[in-house]
């Protein structure tokens, strides 16, 4: 167990990957699936608040950054016309999906069944990304992602309780951010095809 304060060290780790992929954005280099980055930026800040009233201390702040990192490259989205992603069908009903979860997690007004609704709004909405990442890993940046698990690991490494509300959505995070990085960095779907 380290000091809870890692989780500073963690959050500025994911705003210096942040603020790489927001420039990107900007360039129009990387291109948001604009459905998901809106559907990321309101699923962790639900499972903010669903922390903030179990109790969780410092380290749902990681999950807050993981709202408001999207905020910010859905924004930077619409200010670059190269940055556009064509949304399709695929898209929108994961997102009419994720969505359908969150309205799930405001019916139940549970703290760790709103965890889990909101680790699923987050994994639908984080499919269209993934597909995308897998086929098109140019249109993303592999960093982006590994930098929020290295804050989630710096995270975690600080929790005391070992309980659903603390570990929920920051597993989940990890195992999302280390596949989605895989598939952009290492180029998957381009290596599977090839082969």
């Amino acid at each position: 167990m380290i000091n809870e304060n890692f989780v500073i060290l963690g959050i500025l780790i994911q705003i210096l990957g942040s603020l790489k992929y927001l420039i990107e954005t900007i360039q129009g280099k990387i291109k948001p699936n604009r459905v998901t980055f809106f559907l990321w930026t309101l699923a962790p800040l639900i499972a903010f608040a669903a922390q903030v009233t179990q109790g969780v201390g410092m380290s749902s702040l990681i999950t807050f950054g993981f709202g408001f990192s999207p905020l910010l490259i859905l924004i930077a989205s619409f200010v670059s016309k190269k940055a556009y992603w064509k949304l399709g069908l695929f898209d929108f009903t994961c997102g009419f999906l994720s969505v359908l979860g969150l309205l799930l997690w405001y019916l139940t007004q549970v703290g760790n069944i709103a965890i889990i609704f909101a680790i699923l709004a987050d994994a639908l909405a984080a499919l269209p990304t993934m597909v995308k990442a897998f086929k098109y890993p140019e249109t993303e940046d592999g960093w982006y992602y590994m930098a929020f698990a290295v804050s989630i690991i710096l995270s975690l490494l600080t929790i005391k309780t070992w309980d659903f509300a603390h570990l929920g959505f920051p597993v989940y995070g990890l195992a999302l951010d280390l596949t989605i990085f895989s598939f952009a960095y290492f180029k998957l779907g381009k290596l599977l095809k090839s082969a």
